[in-house]
């Protein structure tokens, strides 16, 4: 195992004492702090803990065991489909996509999650909510029908849009929990202004949206609840970013150029999966970890799947600090710096990706570490494990073999032997969706 539990226990221990010395001081240039934040900032960090998996291996061998089952089923699969006709090619897809009455039964995909988010189940115990009014003015007392105004209730929903649209966030979007964005059925961008923030909130899916373009914002009074309202700091112009949350799914998003991040998941959060997303031209793609320094993030667990990083991208795809990474049947083209890095000894399993390496000598390495000698990172666990390696590149791997309480080279799981070649099926319909009602997505 990448811990023993007891090493776990200490880890946990030692990150809540961190967290009770730090937190006064701790806005991480989102917000500042006052008395209800503080209390938010608790509660989120206490339900991380309850998210939290101590046998992070089980569950990437579970998530292995579906995606053989569900590549053993698809021949079988396509020859039942007829031109046009839904071709899902992995796992989460197959839960929903080839319903023609998809638009019908929406929260069927609130039961598709896997991965380290697979609770995460948003507004599925509440109404729908739709939005009508693209428009972003008012961020005191948001305008009915608009995504603000949604995102704030405090009840669970369902937020669904009535036409294609293009949202210029004002601000950046502050989330209550219990929430799902289901941008499927039309074509809803989320872009040139602030990007959406995830901040002490649980149970979130942000799925089949285009977000590009973001910028930062300047901040100030900003309504985060119905209940509340407080003043927001400068926001960096990430994409999206989640702190100190827990139990998020991302899925089948479409995201590129913004200022700083596209996905971003820091300070304590924990139980993220990012799957079937699809990036383009951008330096930095995704933080899980925001500092060194952030003991907390030893219960950070995240699941980076089934999504394709293209044309344009630098570095951090993902770059991982401390927690427990599995990063699984990724399709990659073409980076500029490295695809996988990290710092502060993060755990990352990478499992049947597919790496494409540029023509250029100085970019074929995968993996990049920092802050650490030699002697320090070779204790790393940073395991390749049937990635397929392209055009010279290459994933140097460092301490101990993961230890898997279960066998993954079962029968249903016989891709394990070779499943970066199936990379690119499994990618294939990474971003966001063109959905059609009566139509299988």
């Amino acid at each position: 195992m990448a811990l023993s539990n007891h090493k776990m226990s200490i880890l946990v221990i030692f990150c809540i004492l961190s967290l009770v010395a730090t937190l006064p001081k701790s806005n991480a240039g989102i917000a500042k702090f006052d008395d209800y934040l503080k209390k938010k900032a608790n509660e989120s960090f206490e339900e991380s803990l309850e998210a939290f998996v101590k046998d992070p291996e089980e569950l990437t061998d579970q998530f292995n065991q579906q995606v053989g089952a569900a590549l053993v089923s698809e021949n079988v699969t396509r020859r039942h489909l007829g031109e046009g006709d839904c071709m899902a090619t992995n796992p989460i897809d197959r839960c929903w996509r080839c319903d023609p009455n998809w638009a019908k039964n929406r929260k069927k995909l609130a039961d598709c999650a896997l991965g380290f988010g697979y609770r995460a189940t948003g507004g599925k115990m509440g109404n729908f909510y739709v939005v009508t009014d693209p428009s972003d003015d008012e961020m005191d007392q948001p305008k009915p029908g608009t995504l603000r105004h949604a995102v704030i209730q405090p009840e669970p929903l369902w937020i669904i849009f009535k036409h294609h649209m293009v949202i210029r966030l004002k601000n950046e979007l502050i989330f209550a929990s219990d929430k799902t964005i289901d941008g499927r059925g039309v074509q809803v961008h989320i872009a040139y202004g602030a990007g959406l923030t995830l901040q002490f909130v649980h149970n979130i899916i942000i799925h089949n949206v285009w977000i590009h373009d973001i910028v930062t914002a300047q901040g100030g009074m900003i309504r985060d609840t119905i209940e509340h309202i407080g003043i927001r700091t400068q926001s960096d112009g990430d994409a999206i970013s989640v702190f100190s949350s827990n139990n998020i799914w991302i899925d089948h998003c479409s995201l590129s150029k913004g200022t700083d991040g596209l996905v971003d998941v820091i300070e304590g959060s924990t139980a993220v999966t990012i799957s079937n997303c699809k990036f383009n031209h951008h330096n930095d793609v995704m933080l899980l970890g925001a500092h060194d320094e952030s003991s907390k993030d030893a219960i950070m667990q995240v699941t980076v799947a089934f999504n394709r990083f293209g044309k344009g991208l630098i570095q951090r795809m993902p770059r991982c600090r401390w927690g427990f990474f599995h990063v699984v049947n990724n399709d990659y083209q073409h980076w500029e710096m490295y695809a996988i890095g990290g710092s502060a000894h993060p755990t990352i399993l990478s499992q049947g990706n597919r790496f494409r390496a540029s023509n250029n000598p100085n970019t074929k390495e995968v993996t990049k570490r920092d802050y650490a000698t030699k002697e320090e990172w070779s204790k790393w666990q940073w395991r390749s494990e049937g990635d397929l390696l392209m055009n010279g590149a290459f994933f140097v791997e460092s301490g101990p073999q993961m230890q898997h309480r279960k066998d993954p080279l079962t029968k249903e799981n016989l891709i394990k032997f070779k499943p970066g070649s199936f990379a690119g099926r499994l990618t294939r319909y990474a971003g966001a969706l063109r959905c059609h009602v009566r139509r299988p997505c």
